[in-house]
């Protein structure tokens, strides 16, 4: 107990000087000038304007007239990309991995659809600045654990409260598939997973029949209340699966459930295209920079996966790994991909435009065009290139702070060298 009252008082007195402050709304129009914009929706716009007022773009291109009143910006010489889509993490719901209570990602028992990324939130994580300073403007924090873990939810890298930094809810509903190499367990929990959305959907209908005043009444269950989404085709799976029969069995579950499926990890699913195209299911690629998984599988086996995909039409977006400590680490993942032979240009749109996409929040971001939210960099290059520097973030018009924990440190440290020096 003294260990744990020390730690507690130590982590809460900590935490106020790594958390950034966040950046206040925007007020005023504002108009940045002079740079190549890259909507990423159609053509690059050289020496381009782009307009936003209230954290949404209301003019871009190469000649807008700016509204009288505006805050010009001239960022010449700089590009404006969209923002990074995170489109699998644990930001926000982890924050040290070796401290348990920090932890807030797998839930008790193995069957939690009701479990909400969003309401477990932590707005004052330090792995947010970090993140935000790579170009990440969105991360889908995803509950893990157990069978059916909950409910990803799309959060955006600016706020206060995890309601403010809430893009949307319920992006998609986190499945762990059974690994089929464990032949005991496998038929076990194949059943349990039909048994849970058996129960969810009695319960949708008893439910329709209650409201409808054709049943009897009966008692709420947040579990089943949870999974309704999915059977309305408003929130799709997203299962977890490597293995080419993963893979496979999922599809063939997911068209016996009528449910949209979205495969998460995916590295065999170069072996399954026709599969996955004849079905419209997409791919979220994890772990780009992963050494091969089998002995007789090149070292490139994982870098080539995004290109394999690509020409085969398959949907599919790039999303790394799920740790939050090193989410910074996204845009490198395209760029390996990139550069064993997936076009640069597709490399960016697999952690911005397709990501959002298929995460079904590319209403709001995922390129530059009006009506869309000033969610967008500023850089100095392409941002999968890992020289490449991010220069400024905006989320919804808010201009975040830039320095975050990895560069007071490097600041801190340089400093210390050149006393040292001197």
């Amino acid at each position: 107990m003294i260990f744990l009252a020390t730690f507690l008082i130590m982590l809460f007195s900590v935490a106020p000087l790594v958390a950034q402050t966040p950046a206040p709304q925007q007020t005023g129009t504002i108009a940045l000038t002079g740079a190549t914009i890259h909507t990423l929706s159609g053509s690059s716009i050289e020496n381009g304007t782009i307009v936003f007022e209230d954290g949404v773009i209301t003019a871009v291109g190469a000649s807008v007239d700016v509204p009288a009143g505006a805050r010009v910006e001239n960022i010449s010489g700089k590009h404006v990309y969209p923002g990074l889509i995170d489109a699998w993490s644990q930001i926000g719901i982890t924050e040290i991995g070796a401290v348990n209570m920090t932890s807030d990602v797998n839930e008790q028992g193995p069957v939690n659809p009701n479990a909400r990324a969003d309401r477990a939130f932590h707005p004052e994580s330090r792995h947010i600045g970090v993140a935000r300073s790579a170009g990440i403007v969105v991360a889908v924090t995803s509950p893990g654990g157990g069978l059916v873990s909950g409910q990803s939810a799309a959060m955006m890298l600016e706020g206060w409260t995890w309601q403010e930094m809430t893009l949307k809810a319920g992006t998609g509903m986190m499945v762990n598939w059974p690994n089929p190499n464990n032949a005991r367990t496998y038929g076990t929990q194949l059943e349990t997973l039909r048994e849970t959305f058996a129960n969810a959907r009695a319960y949708k209908t008893a439910q329709e029949a209650m409201e409808a005043g054709n049943g009897e009444f009966h008692n709420v269950d947040s579990r089943w209340e949870a999974m309704i989404p999915v059977f309305n085709g408003e929130m799709p799976v997203v299962v977890s699966a490597n293995d080419v029969r993963q893979i496979q069995d999922a599809i063939t579950w997911s068209k016996e459930e009528e449910i949209r499926l979205i495969i998460l990890g995916g590295r065999d699913s170069h072996l399954v295209t026709e599969h996955l195209k004849s079905n419209d299911i997409p791919v979220l690629v994890t772990s780009v920079q992963s050494a091969p998984s089998r002995w007789w599988e090149p070292y490139y086996a994982w870098y080539e996966l995004p290109l394999k995909l690509h020409e085969a039409g398959v949907t599919f977006a790039i999303a790394g790994t799920s740790s939050a400590a090193y989410a910074n680490r996204l845009p490198f993942e395209a760029g390996t991909a990139a550069a064993f032979g997936l076009p640069a240009e597709e490399a960016l749109k697999s952690v911005s435009l397709y990501a959002a996409q298929i995460m079904g929040i590319d209403d709001r971001i995922g390129s530059i065009e009006v009506g869309k939210d000033a969610s967008f960099i500023i850089t100095d290059g392409n941002p999968i290139e890992y020289r490449t520097r991010v220069d400024q973030v905006y989320i919804q018009g808010r201009k975040s702070d830039m320095n975050d924990a990895h560069r007071r440190a490097y600041e801190r440290y340089s400093e210390k060298l050149n006393q040292r020096q001197n």
